[in-house]
């Protein structure tokens, strides 16, 4: 049976199994976390051939902007208002040496080039279309409907423990799809919301927001 959702779906509950059953199993984050990077960008390659025309690289300075304001909402609100739950990913806490910048390199790998293209794969592709019509390969990428708007804005803020900025982020990027119609412009922003993110964390070790 033809399951077109599967590449959009399986890489984002990959990234569920990994937060949940490591902590179960007594993986450390330091383990868990690089092997989770691996299977994601794995699992985003095998699937690459159903997505691919989707994403069409240029060069979107307004999306880099977008991204770019989107790391200022994420940080300036901080203890503003209630998170949900904590966690944080001190690379320091899993090793020394060598080891520190391996985790590192990991960490900022994963939120640049691997989470991006996942995020954005499943809510603004076909989270959005999906709750506009359940064949949602029918539906053109970036067409707008209040509900899928409101609806997949709201469910990726909280899958954030700071779901507040989250829902201002998946508005954001969401009016970033709309704009281009090409999936690679949200994933131009998300990607450089997570690069200016990771860099203001090595630079300020508040190690919350990874």
């Amino acid at each position: 049976m033809n399951k077109p959702f599967i590449p959009y779906v399986v890489p984002f509950l990959l990234l569920f199994i990994f937060i949940y059953l490591a902590p179960a199993l007594n993986i450390s984050k330091g383990l868990a976390y690089p092997i989770q990077t691996i299977c994601l960008a794995g699992a985003l390659l095998y699937f690459r051939h159903a997505y691919k025309n989707e994403i069409k690289p240029v060069f979107d300075l307004p999306a880099i902007l977008a991204g770019v304001l989107v790391f200022v909402i994420w940080v300036l609100p901080e203890g503003y208002y209630p998170e949900i739950g904590a966690s944080q990913f001190n690379p320091y806490d899993y090793g020394s040496g060598w080891a520190i910048y391996v985790l590192i390199g990991f960490r900022m790998a994963g939120a640049v080039l691997v989470i991006p293209l996942m995020e954005e794969l499943f809510w603004r592709s076909f989270a959005m279309r999906f709750l506009i019509h359940e064949d949602f390969g029918s539906v053109p990428l970036g067409s707008f409907t209040w509900g899928s708007f409101i609806i997949v804005s709201i469910a990726f803020g909280f899958e954030h423990h700071q779901w507040l900025p989250g829902i201002i982020a998946g508005m954001i990027y969401a009016g970033v799809l709309y704009r281009t119609k090409n999936l690679f412009s949200p994933i131009l922003s998300h990607a450089v919301t997570n690069l200016l993110l990771g860099i203001y964390v090595l630079m300020t070790s508040k190690w919350a927001f990874w």
